[in-house]
């Protein structure tokens, strides 16, 4: 049963293998390839093929158990499958000869035949015989597999006959074949099958192949088989077929040649090996190992398959291959890398042209490496090269390797280089070149596209240089730069309009109105024009603008980080630290000091007096003081000595306060050198804090001779010294004294220098002892705009300079305050520093005593910011107006700098402010004592100022108003009284802006209207009226207002109906009493030594140039309204109240106004945007709609003009500064009630040529603006200018000097008079002819044809051609004052006198032409028009003109009689000029 189920054995062969064998004399030096052959079949994979198999062996070797001294070795066996899946078990045995490797001889074994007989044996038998593997195997079996032949004997089944067709080692082929000769028949006689193996067919000689095929034919049944056991080619084969011999039962494998087998296999192979690398380049890493790698990859099939056809070895060596492409193609990247890196660190280190374009590169090395930046871009390695070291693994290290600069391609990179420089630097400067061929087209504006401006530069070298892109690129920048320009110009132009800004208030909505009226503004100004093709980025500009005007921040400030309240709260937060610290070190101890360290000054000896009096009056150097002992250190030093400053102030001795002793003004100024230097060594040099707080004490000593003259000059002196100084001034008390000093100066001065100690402690007490807000005497707002050209500590030098400055209480991060003596007391001072957007809310809502405005003087944006935020202070407020500049050189030699300090000054003279300038180059006007006098002038008035501020807070809870408006202050004096208290003893700061040598003030030659100051100089005085001046400082109600009597005088003019009419309506009001009207006489016959409430302006004025409205209205009952020169005075009847009594009260309750109404300039600015904003509506429709608006009773005093200003301009009585014309009211109201219609008149005629129009405006010019720089070149108001045609039109008798338009209007009018003719003045047909005349070179020949070209205009066209150029002759002998050269002015009126074609592009190439013609005209004018010599000299020699008519104008030109320049002091507002003569 078990013999049943067990499976059946597969068949099993024993195969012999057998061919030539021997010594190698024998076989030659290599075997046939029979164990190759037995290796491949039985072990067919690569990695257990053995080459090599030696015959030669040791004795103990073939004693072995794989040799097991026999001449044969058994290989194994193999299980083999056939086609019909039929398996057998093949045992191979190869027969050989073992040699000794002694003796070189067969070993000797048990079977002691030959070798061919022993090959033919079926038989064998080998007991424990071990397989055979490889030759390492011999002596070393237990490290092998160990597989003992079966049973120890085997039988011979078949036998494969090996014949070695190569070329072979010292063999022949013939004895090979004789060999297989006889071996073969010695087979045959086993009658066992038979097949020649052909081996090393791979290294195959042909005709020994043919030769063995031959053999094999000659044999029966016979087959060769042609193998390579290296390539594994047909080794199967062989066995198979010899099996199928064995087994006829097995299918009859087909035996393939050689090279058709080689394919195959070979195609085996290489698909093999495909697969493998794809696997291998999975790998990225080129530090993989093969360990790794064929780990991961064992189980791999691709792997598999590879490592069993090629082997393991093959395998790692492609592996490594592929490594070895890993780190050659990351060397490559680096290295392209570094050589792309390469032009950067060249253009780091050697970026100048200049130094090496003739450097050759080993020069430009050494020159890199001695750069401060070579080894941030190099690194010089150890080892070299640097691709073999580990270098190529720091790939975070991007530095380049030196040594790799060495190479070719390093040096072309660097000949690149020089190259690149040598284009890029001409490129750059075609590029710049282009670029200022741009900057001159003035024709280009911002936003303008590139399209419009290509067509203009396409011939121009740069442009032609540069690529596209460059050229747009540089469009593209210059439009950036010039829009950005525009935009700050535009908005610059912004804050310089700000009274068209500022008159709503804080939190508004501007209305529609008020949008179209900015508009209508602004679209005037050529900045405004600038931004036409950018229209949104302007609106988007101006509505920023609008938004930030009325919602003010700090953070929102158009000027970011240069806004004025973050830069002052940043100086203040770090100046106040460091000046509170100083002090604290000095003063800390200094409570309840015991021991005072006192250093006495003086002259002469003084010092030693003064001292020796105090130790007269002390016990041992102890002085009693208010009941207290306090020990006395004395250091008395004579002014005169040179150890002044180093005595001072020593380690050992440190002074709480210095006694200053004069006895005469020469020790007195000596003092104040030396105070002075003391000062300025140690705020300056030193820079030490503890002696610029050294309290100073000026103590007078006494003369002896108490009639003395000269102690009151004395007195005076050290008092203004001590002002100045802000020290207390200890003066000789009433009395005579035997001695120099008294004991009660002695006491006073000890007493002020203890207080000075206590208080400079109190300031920096860690304790909070500072004074609460509402305690400071003073409240000052300085206000400055933000983004002036000057630094904030330049403003706030005078106060952080000062030893009395200090924090003020903690919140109040943009205050300090300031300890300063006012008079004799020392007063507490805040100083609130803002912007001018912040100061509008304090300005509304808080009480300020003060206003400090500060403006740049190279900045018209600064003073318009200024007139919009003083225009709405209230006039009882004092204001200092400050101008910043650079130097006092600036006034002479800057004329803009000059304008705008003289309009501040002129400002501050109306409103009676003080005006001051500080200068950033210089220390003197940065002293405190800069602002001494408005300081007192704020505390006289601070009672008045506090009254007003909590009225008006009474009347806003209340919701009631009065109607009050104020009057002049200007009065008729100009004496200057003073009290006798000494507070106003004080010296003047320097108020002028250019020092002491000249005045921008009036400078009459009356003495009294000079004062002296503290050094006896004389400043001048302030048109300021007496009795306004005493009742601000004494707080005092001025005397009752006496109605002056009637002095009939017979020039009287009339008022106005209409006024009369208004002003009765006004009085009217009361419904039970009746006005009476009492006309008085013009202020000409007033006297002015009583009191009369008549303000006269103290301004001079020019002669006809018409008197203000000043209106100073009591309640309903009582009026008095001054019109020009009369002067209406309205009263109630009433007896129960006496006209004295009324009058008083009225103005001790007066409701204060705005300093707009006090100014012309301030006024007159938003009265001008009015003008401009309604100049379409005749002045009969205004008046009539303030007429019918007005009704009830007007509020207006606190309304803003510009928010009803129909009302306010029109109305001439709710505004006192507005001036009322009766003469032109007259003629208005006579042109409404009697229109004349005239008949149409032409406007040329033969008699008359010139037409009217040309005729007035050049009469209109030529009188009156001449002189007007720019004039035909600076555009004029185009509302105007149209006014001016459209009035011309209705009316041809109008004066133009009636219409108050600007003489660049009229001329902007002429202008377009001639541009809207038909046909151009100078007729087309002749322009050919004046072009191609004007190319002859020689100058009489090009005149006189020209002249006989222009005698050929029609006669109409000549009379006026020749009345314009002589009016162009003239304007062209005033371009010193006008700058309006010939040339100049043709320019400006050629296009419009010949009317080219712009259009067509050959005639851009003759502007220049065109434009010489006219120039030529305007400069001959003589010789073309008046017969008279060719003038050699143009612009420099008046043309001498024969008389003619003069509505013809063409009278010769005399020099004209200009007045001499405005001096600063008699600058005063804009006055009509006076007519030129035209002889």
């Amino acid at each position: 049963m078990m013999a049943k189920n067990k499976e059946p054995r597969p068949p099993s062969y024993a195969v012999s293998v057998v061919g030539l064998s021997g010594t190698e004399k024998d076989k030659g030096n290599c075997g046939v390839g029979k164990s190759c052959l037995c290796n491949r079949f039985v072990r067919s994979k690569a990695d257990e093929y053995y080459p090599e198999h030696t015959s030669v062996l040791s004795t103990i070797d073939f004693g072995g158990r794989v040799v097991n001294n026999d001449h044969f070795l058994y290989w194994g066996d193999v299980t083999q499958s056939g086609e019909d899946g039929i398996e057998c078990r093949i045992h191979v045995i190869e027969q050989t000869e073992f040699i000794d490797d002694q003796t070189f001889l067969p070993h000797r074994s048990t079977n002691l035949q030959p070798y061919i007989k022993r090959a033919a044996a079926s038989k064998l038998q080998s007991a424990e015989k071990l397989m055979y593997i490889c030759t390492d195997q011999l002596g070393l079996e237990q490290d092998f597999e160990q597989k003992q032949m079966p049973e120890g004997k085997l039988s011979i089944d078949g036998f494969l006959l090996c014949i070695d067709v190569s070329q072979g080692c010292n063999r022949k082929f013939d004895d090979q074949l004789k060999f297989v000769n006889n071996l073969y028949i010695q087979l045959s006689k086993s009658k066992k099958p038979i097949i020649i193996a052909a081996t090393k067919c791979d290294e195959c000689v042909d005709h020994y192949l043919r030769e063995v095929q031959a053999f094999a034919s000659n044999k029966k049944n016979l087959v060769v088989v042609e193998t390579s056991a290296r390539f594994n080619v047909n080794v199967e084969t062989c066995f198979t077929a010899l099996v199928q011999m064995m087994d006829k039962t097995r299918g009859k494998p087909k035996i393939i040649p050689y090279l058709d087998a080689y394919k195959t296999q070979r195609q085996l192979v290489v698909t093999a090996t495909d697969k493998f690398e794809k696997l291998v380049q999975t790998v990225r890493d080129y530090h993989a190992t093969w360990k790794t790698v064929s780990n991961k990859l064992k189980n791999h099939p691709d792997y598999e398959e590879y490592i069993n056809l090629e082997g393991t070895k093959k395998a790692k060596n492609t592996f490594s291959k592929h490594i070895e492409q890993l780190k050659q193609e990351h060397i490559r990247k680096r290295r392209e890398e570094y050589v792309n890196a390469l032009p950067r660190a060249l253009n780091n280190l050697l970026s100048n042209l200049d130094e090496i374009e003739h450097l050759s590169w080993s020069e430009a090395l050494k020159l890199m490496e001695k750069r401060p930046d070579f080894q941030s871009c190099f690194v010089v390695l150890e080892k070299t090269p640097w691709d073999e070291t580990d270098h190529i693994d720091k790939v975070n290290d991007r530095r380049i390797p030196f040594d790799l600069l060495t190479t070719l391609e390093a040096e072309k990179v660097y000949q690149n280089h020089v190259q690149h420089l040598i284009s890029e630097k001409r490129r750059v400067e075609m590029k710049e070149k282009f670029k200022k061929t741009l900057e001159k087209i003035q024709f280009i504006s911002p936003g303008q596209p590139w399209e419009e401006v290509i067509c203009f530069v396409m011939e121009d070298e740069a442009f032609k240089y540069i690529t596209d892109a460059d050229s747009k690129e540089v469009y593209s920048r210059h439009q950036r730069e010039i829009v950005e320009k525009a935009k700050e110009e535009f908005q610059e132009m912004l804050f310089e309009h700000s009274e068209l800004f500022y008159d709503l208030d804080l939190n508004a909505t501007p209305s529609s109105d008020k949008m179209s009226e900015i508009h209508a503004v602004l679209s005037e100004e050529p900045r405004y024009k600038a931004l036409q093709k950018l229209a949104p980025d302007r609106e988007s500009l101006l509505l920023k603008h609008i938004g930030f005007v009325y919602h003010p921040t700090k953070e929102t400030c158009l000027s970011g980080q240069n806004c004025m309240d973050i830069k002052v709260e940043q100086l203040l937060a770090n100046s106040l630290l460091q000046l509170d610290h100083g002090r604290s070190n000095l003063y800390y101890d200094s409570a309840n000091i015991d021991k005072v360290n006192l250093f006495i000054l003086g002259k002469d000896g003084l010092a030693q007096e003064l001292a020796n009096e105090i130790r007269t009056q002390s016990t041992d150097d102890e002085y009693a003081l208010d009941g207290k002992i306090y020990e006395l250190d004395l250091r008395p030093v004579d002014a005169k000595s040179p150890y002044l400053l180093t005595q001072l102030w020593t380690s050992t001795f440190k002074p709480h306060g210095c006694f200053c002793v004069f006895n005469s003004i020469e020790s007195l100024n000596f003092i104040g050198e030396c105070i002075g230097k003391i000062r300025t060594e140690a705020s300056q040099i030193r820079r030490d804090k503890y002696m610029a707080n050294l309290p100073f004490t000026l103590i007078l000593a006494n003369q002896r001779d108490s009639i003395s003259k000269n102690l009151p000059i004395l007195r005076h002196q050290g008092q203004q010294l001590a002002n100045k100084l802000q020290c207390p001034f200890v003066d000789v008390p009433a009395g005579t004294y035997p001695r120099k000093f008294n004991e009660t100066q002695i006491k006073q001065a000890l007493r002020g220098v203890l207080e000075a100690v206590k208080h400079n402690f109190d300031v920096v007490s860690p304790v909070p002892t500072i004074k609460d807000l509402s305690e400071a005497d003073l409240r000052i707002v300085m206000c400055a705009m933000c983004g002036d050209p000057f630094s904030v500590d330049l403003i706030l030098s005078p106060f952080l300079d000062s030893h009395s400055c200090s924090a003020a209480q903690a919140g109040q991060s943009n205050s300090l305050m300031l300890d300063k003596i006012i008079g004799e007391k020392r007063r507490r001072i805040q100083i609130t520093i803002l912007s001018y957007h912040s100061s509008i809310g304090v300005r509304k809502d808080e009480l300020v005593h003060g206003y400090i405005l500060v403006y740049s003087a190279k900045r018209k944006a600064s003073m318009g910011m200024l007139r919009a935020f003083l225009s709405e202070v209230q006039d009882t407020i004092p204001v200092q107006l400050v101008a910043v500049t650079d130097s006092q050189a600036d006034f002479f030699e800057n004329e803009a700098i000059k304008e705008l300090m003289t309009e501040g000054e002129h400002i501050a003279t109306e409103i009676t402010a003080k005006f001051t300038a500080l200068y950033s180059l210089s220390q003197y006007h940065r002293q405190t004592e800069v602002f001494t006098l408005f300081f007192s002038d704020v505390l006289e008035k601070k009672n008045m100022i506090e009254n007003s501020y909590m009225s008006d807070s009474t009347r806003e809870t209340t919701h009631t108003s009065e109607d009050v408006f104020p009057r002049s202050p200007r009065g008729s004096s100009l004496d200057y009284n003073y009290p006798d208290s000494e507070d106003d003893t004080e010296g003047p700061p320097p108020y002028s802006p250019i020092g002491d040598d000249v005045r921008l003030l009036p400078t009459p030659s009356d003495r009294s209207k000079y004062r002296l100051d503290l050094e006896g100089n004389e400043y001048p005085i302030h048109s300021t009226p007496l009795n306004c001046h005493d009742h601000e400082r004494n707080h005092k109600v001025p005397p009752p207002i006496k109605p002056k009597p009637l002095v009939p005088k017979t020039n009287v003019k009339k008022l106005d109906p209409n006024l009369l009419k208004t002003i009765e309506a006004g009085i009217c009001k009361n419904p039970r009493k009746q006005p009476s009207r009492v006309p008085t006489a013009p202020p000409e016959n007033i006297d002015q030594s009583d009191n009369y409430a008549d303000p006269v302006d103290t301004i001079f004025k020019h002669k006809g140039f018409a008197d203000d409205i000043y209106a100073v209205p009591d309640d309903s009952q009582n009026r008095i309204i001054k019109v020009r020169n009369s002067i209406v005075i309205n009263t109630q009847g009433d007896e129960e109240n006496g006209y004295s009594d009324r009058i008083s009260r009225s103005h001790g309750e007066r409701r204060p106004s705005k300093y707009k109404y006090k100014s012309k300039t301030l006024f007159s600015k938003a009265k001008s945007y009015y003008r401009r904003t309604h100049s379409d509506a005749s002045d009969d429709e205004a008046f009539t709609t303030s007429k019918t608006k007005r009704k009830g009773r007007h509020r207006g005093s606190e309304e803003d003009p510009l928010l009803s200003p129909v009302e306010t301009w029109k109305g001439g009585i709710d505004n006192p500064a507005i001036t009322s014309d009766q003469e032109l009211d007259d003629k208005k109201m006579k042109k409404k009630t009697h229109k004349v219609k005239e008949e149409k008149k032409d406007l040329v005629t033969p008699e008359k040529p010139i037409p009217l129009f040309v005729e007035k405006c050049v009469q209109f010019i030529e009188d009156t603006g001449l002189c007007t720089e720019g004039l035909y070149r600076v555009s004029g108001n185009k509302t105007d200018q149209d006014n001016i045609q459209k009035q011309f039109d209705q009316d041809r008798s109008i004066s133009l000097e009636s219409m108050e338009v600007t003489v660049n209007a009229v001329a902007g009018a002429l202008k377009a008079f001639f541009a809207d003719l038909p046909d151009p003045l100078i007729p087309y047909s002749l322009h050919q002819e004046l072009l191609e005349t004007s190319k002859i070179l020689d100058k009489t020949e090009r005149l006189h044809e020209l002249k006989e070209i222009v005698k050929k205009f029609h006669p109409v066209n000549y009379d006026v051609f020749k009345y314009i150029i002589t009016h162009l002759n003239r304007v062209s002998q005033q371009y010193k004052t006008n700058f309006m050269t010939a040339d100049n002015l043709s320019i400006c009126f050629w296009p419009t006198l010949m009317r080219p074609d712009f259009e067509n592009r050959a005639f851009l190439s003759t502007t220049k032409i065109h434009q010489s013609v006219i120039e030529t005209f305007i400069q001959q004018c003589q010789f073309f028009f008046y017969n008279g010599e060719i003038v050699e000299a143009p612009n420099t020699v008046a043309c001498q003109l024969p008389p003619s008519n003069t509505v013809q104008m063409v009278e010769p030109m005399v020099p004209l009689q200009l007045p001499p320049p405005l001096q600063p002091q008699l600058i005063q507002p804009q006055l009509p000029a006076d007519p030129l003569g035209i002889i």
